[in-house]
Formats: structure tokens, sequence, C-alpha cells
């Protein structure tokens, strides 16, 4: 029999598929040939659910990176990170899908995620995912 918070609460966990890459929209980083930069973007709303009971997750998620030809708009990464509000997926999970996505999009040189996330059951989590070039 399943317990009654099973029967009482009716919402639906997304699964990590509805998150689409092609809202992401990279710019032209214009000083490429000058000099290297270290860009660090926070969202410190970041939610999901859990994909066990799909209470929810907040926390701060943390990019930071050194690009080659492209940078993020930021309007598009904050929709891009609004996907995930009802998808159900692991800290760890989701973590290295925004690196794998954004790496993918950006071709950047060195990219770090970091996802700094609020205590659930008196216990917090802090995961960190690092893309290096190979040279």
């Amino acid at each position: 029999m399943a317990p009654s918070f099973e029967k009482k609460v009716h919402y639906r966990i997304e699964s990590p598929d509805i998150v689409k890459t092609d809202v992401l929209d990279p710019l032209e980083y214009q000083y490429r040939l000058q000099r290297d930069i270290d860009v660090v973007i926070k969202q410190p709303e970041y939610t999901s659910v859990c994909p066990m009971t799909g209470l929810p997750d907040t926390g701060c998620i943390t990019i930071r990176y050194t690009p080659d030809k492209k940078i993020i708009e930021l309007k598009s990464l904050k929709f891009y990170l609004l996907q995930y509000r009802n998808v159900g997926i692991f800290y760890e999970h989701a973590v290295n899908r925004i690196l794998d996505d954004l790496v993918a999009v950006l071709d950047p040189k060195f990219m770090e995620v970091t996802g700094d996330f609020t205590a659930r059951g008196a216990i917090t989590t802090k995961v960190t995912a690092v893309y290096e070039r190979k040279k």
C-alpha cells in the first residue's frame, strides 16, 4: 500500500530529458586574442526536485569558466537553468549535466560548475565538476 502522502500530493516529476540546450545563446568573445578572462556566474535560486521523493531541492549554482571564442548570454542561461524547476535529478547529476551542456555550447578553455545545496535532513551537499580542455 502506498504511503498516505503519495495519495494526496499531485504533481509531476519531470525527466531530465526535458532540459534543452537550444535556449542557450552563445556570444562572440571579442577580446579572445588579447587576453584570457575568468568569468564567474552565480545563480542563488536554483531549484529542482529529488527524484526519489519529489521534494524541492534548492541551492546556488556557480559557473566559473575561461572562454575561448564564446561567452554565454546571461538571460539565456537563466532560462536554461529554469528548466530544472520540476526535474527529478540528483545533485551530482545536475552539476555534471549543466557542465556538459555548457561545454558543448561554449567550448571553453576551462569550466567548473559547483552546486552548493541547502540543507535537507540537516545535511548540506556541495558538488563540483570540472572540465579542462586538453592541450
